[in-house]
């Protein structure tokens, strides 16, 4: 079986080979949000629909709530992959995918929108999160959720023009910035990821964990099967989509003209 440590967005495998359903089933419905919301992106770029259609508000919140569940799951991971310790070497394998898919992503989207090019996304804000979750790992469910609040108090309250430097956008306190098509900077970004490391702490402090209903990979219905699958394959899956999508958006808008 897979080691899933080692796969970014996945949750660490229990006894006899088994893994938590909710976790790569929550990530298999995050990826279908995140499918729908790109999707609309593409149709909207190829004029398909209205211009602006994902920035209304509607879309906005969906689009955030999505990414936002992306960043708390792999809060959560991270606890489930490294709950008796941090272990240096698959946590580091983890983190170099993470830097090598988020500059990707950051190419590609430079070569093909250089305007709104995205410098530091969703991928970013992991890693980097990752990084700071990990030395906040022996911290209690308590802690993690206060620090989070903090975050995003820090984040509302103490914005300023002192941090509009690009060297500093990453850091989400500017007042001003480039604009990307995914911009998820370490403030307010952080939150979610150290609200997903409480969530997880909590469940194992309550015995839910425990409770939690697991399968073996194989033994499922298609359907869940399939979900199951992308849930554990998330990484790949969210880089194929994208180009898969406006591959397909693009050949339509050719033959329709």
């Amino acid at each position: 079986m897979t080691d899933a440590s080692k796969l970014p967005f996945s949750s660490a495998s229990g006894p006899s080979g088994t893994r938590l359903v909710l976790p790569d089933l929550a990530r298999a419905i995050a990826l279908i949000g995140m499918a729908i919301f790109h999707f609309t992106f593409d149709l909207q770029n190829f004029a398909f629909i209205a211009p602006g259609t994902i920035f209304t508000p509607g879309w906005e919140i969906f689009g955030r709530a999505v990414a936002g569940s992306f960043v708390l799951l792999a809060g959560v991971s991270l606890v489930l992959a490294h709950s008796k310790g941090l272990r240096t070497r698959p946590f580091l394998t983890r983190l170099a995918k993470l830097v090598a898919a988020a500059a990707l992503v950051s190419i590609a989207t430079y070569l093909m929108m250089p305007s709104v090019f995205i410098y530091y996304g969703i991928l970013h804000s992991i890693a980097v999160s990752s990084v700071i979750g990990a030395l906040l790992l022996r911290l209690p469910w308590a802690a993690l959720a206060a620090l989070g609040v903090a975050v995003l108090w820090v984040h509302l309250d103490y914005a300023s023009p002192a941090f509009n430097h690009p060297a500093l956008w990453w850091l989400g306190l500017s007042t001003q910035w480039r604009p990307s098509i995914d911009f998820e900077p370490v403030l307010p970004w952080l939150a979610p990821f150290l609200w997903g490391m409480a969530v997880a702490k909590l469940a194992a402090r309550q015995g839910w964990l425990a409770r939690a209903p697991r399968y073996r990979i194989g033994t499922q219905g298609r359907a869940m099967r399939v979900a199951l699958f992308a849930g554990r394959h998330t990484l790949p899956i969210y880089l194929i989509h994208q180009p898969v999508l406006f591959g397909a958006t693009w050949i339509a808008y050719q033959l329709l003209g």
